[in-house]
């Protein structure tokens, strides 16, 4: 075989990969061949016909690597701050419960700390306890009198067997009977079995903003919600 000829077989071989793998075997090459690394030029990645040297292209796409590392470490500090928020209401609502003696202090803790704490302007506490019709009157529009076997409580079933929260859109019947019919403000709802299978009741938080309780969101800091109310009002 003559010398051009293993030449050509070598360059018919030489594709990406083996090009790859021979500067990953030899990290040192552009060390020792420091004068290719102004003369290799790369086609520029925004401005159409320029070309850039394979320095300024590394510089390029490390920047971007930066850049796309810092939208990161963002998106984690907002998550974090999010949460050391609602872990703070959720303290405060847990202050408030601690201090409430009686069923009716029980609820007025869970409607102040949601409206004051949370901001949670549409709420409403359903509770099957007999003791509720009683106090209706007293707690306003957040307080709803419901019964198991009621036919707008049985709309909930699946809510009920579940056992935990979700958050989503409601049918218009359940927002009527959660909100009043003039509810037609509430967009999204975030819903909270309390006690096994909701035997006690239902914590609902509405809001305007069809996407602000969404099915695709942590249900967790809901959960603590929950627990807290449920072992407050089994403690009244």
């Amino acid at each position: 075989m003559t010398t051009s000829q293993a030449r050509g077989i070598k360059q018919y071989s030489l594709n990406d990969c083996s090009v790859a793998e021979y500067l990953q075997t030899y990290p040192d090459f552009f060390e020792r061949n420091s004068p290719l690394l102004t003369k290799l030029r790369l086609p520029h990645l925004r401005d159409a016909g320029a070309t850039v040297s394979l320095v300024e292209r590394q510089v390029e796409v490390l920047r971007e690597r930066n850049q796309s590392l810092e939208r990161k470490l963002k998106e984690l500090v907002d998550v974090a701050r999010a949460n050391d928020g609602l872990a703070d209401r959720i303290h405060r609502l847990s202050q408030r419960l601690i201090r409430a003696r009686t069923l009716p202090e029980t609820i007025d803790a869970v409607e102040t700390s949601l409206r004051e704490d949370f901001e949670a302007m549409h709420s409403v506490l359903v509770l099957f306890l007999e003791q509720t019709p009683s106090l209706e009157a007293a707690a306003g529009r957040f307080l709803r009198s419901g019964k198991a076997g009621d036919p707008d409580v049985k709309t909930f079933e699946s809510l009920l067997q579940s056992g935990r929260p979700r958050c989503g859109q409601v049918r218009d019947a359940q927002r009527d009977y959660l909100f009043g019919k003039d509810s037609v403000e509430i967009g999204s709802v975030a819903l909270t079995p309390l006690g096994p299978k909701g035997e006690l009741g239902i914590l609902a938080i509405g809001a305007s903003d069809a996407e602000r309780f969404h099915p695709a969101m942590s249900t967790e800091f809901l959960s603590r919600v929950g627990e807290l109310v449920t072992y407050a009002l089994m403690r009244s």
